[in-house]
């Protein structure tokens, strides 16, 4: 990767496109006090990769994360999951769309206090009154290296511990498209690397879709691609290929 700007790649559509942005537009206020927070965004995200998204404070990235999540609509433009055009979706369809097709991990591990690590981890499908695949849970769970905290509640877990219950939780119900909204931003190194390492290994042992936000270069030097938006726009796409690289990407963005 160039340490100057790039722009975004010109290439056929993806095969097995799963997310699809077109137009996308956001804007808020009117007149001089206008902010145009995304504008005019094209980019599409492929099945079973794991894509970092980067750039400056106000950049976009997280504005463009929560459009495409369907927490946010998009002033103009049109976004698609799954095949889905969610854009014109009422609240209710919104709601079902993001509890049977996606998975969320943010900053904060937004667990509940009086549940266990297994029924935090169960508790969307517990919501949609599905009845978990025992089997799959297990795997989840030890897969995340919480066998021998099953029964134990959020306090009782370190920081690195919650979020790796709030991956698991993400994973459980298979969904189309894995959103990690900084998810490393409250762990130490070693917890952050466990979280991504999960993350990684759910793409290659599971063919999940991650799309990432983050601004520690480390972070975005596990996916294999990395966009960078700047004032609204995308103007990067291409492989991170090492944090160095990415520190001097970030140089551009500033």
């Amino acid at each position: 990767m160039e340490s100057t700007l790039e722009s975004p790649t010109e290439s056929a559509a993806p095969e097995a496109s799963i997310v699809e942005a077109s137009g996308v537009e956001r804007f808020y206020g009117e007149g001089q006090a206008e902010v145009r927070a995304l504008d005019g965004v094209d980019v599409t995200f492929e099945k079973g990769r794991y894509t970092s998204m980067m750039g400056p404070s106000g950049s976009g990235k997280s504005t463009l994360m929560h459009i495409l999540a369907g927490l946010d609509k998009p002033t103009a433009g049109t976004v698609a999951v799954d095949g889905i055009d969610i854009t014109n979706l009422d609240d209710g369809e919104l709601t079902q769309l993001r509890r049977d097709k996606l998975g969320f991990v943010f900053q904060f591990f937004n667990l509940l206090p009086v549940l266990t690590a297994a029924e935090n981890i169960v508790l969307p499908m517990s919501i949609a009154r599905r009845k978990p695949d025992q089997a799959w849970v297990d795997e989840v769970i030890e897969r995340v290296g919480l066998s021998d905290r099953r029964t134990h509640r959020p306090s009782e877990l370190s920081g690195g511990q919650q979020q790796r219950v709030a991956v698991a939780r993400a994973l459980v119900t298979k969904p189309a498209v894995l959103f990690a909204d900084e998810p490393t931003g409250n762990l130490d190194s070693k917890a952050s690397e466990d979280v991504l390492q999960l993350l990684r290994g759910s793409v290659d042992e599971y063919g999940q879709t991650v799309i990432m936000v983050t601004h520690e270069p480390d972070a975005a030097a596990h996916g294999d691609r990395l966009i960078a938006l700047r004032d609204g726009k995308l103007v990067h796409d291409a492989p991170p290929v090492s944090a160095d690289a990415v520190i001097e990407l970030l140089k551009t963005l500033a």
